[in-house]
């Protein structure tokens, strides 16, 4: 299993305080006869439910010296476990967890 990314807890910790409750950490895909545990980045996903929405959450924290390389990466991540979710989770939504970055 891969490393959770250096912002994890906080976007935890912020969904529980928003009134989510936690249901995986990480949540599991299966895509194409193999079982992912959506590490493709060392990242994981949290999924959370509410009054009968479900969400997946994957967690970005852009800290590698090019941050365009990160967006690249976690927009990539984002199309492929949408993808999976639209075929085996129609009604999860998924959202991509980033820090405000600052313009440099």
């Amino acid at each position: 299993m891969s490393a959770k990314d250096f912002y994890h807890q906080t976007v935890k910790q912020a969904l529980v305080k928003a009134g989510w409750t936690i249901t995986h950490d990480p949540f599991p895909l299966k895509w194409a006869k193999r079982n992912l545990s959506v590490d493709l980045g060392a990242e994981q996903l949290i999924a959370a439910e509410q009054q009968e929405r479900k969400i997946a959450v994957e967690v970005k924290s852009f800290l590698r010296e090019s941050r365009i390389a990160d967006l690249e990466q976690a927009l990539g991540q984002y199309i492929l476990y949408n993808d999976i979710l639209q075929r085996n989770e129609p009604e999860r939504e998924l959202y991509l967890a980033i820090p405000k970055l600052k313009r440099t």
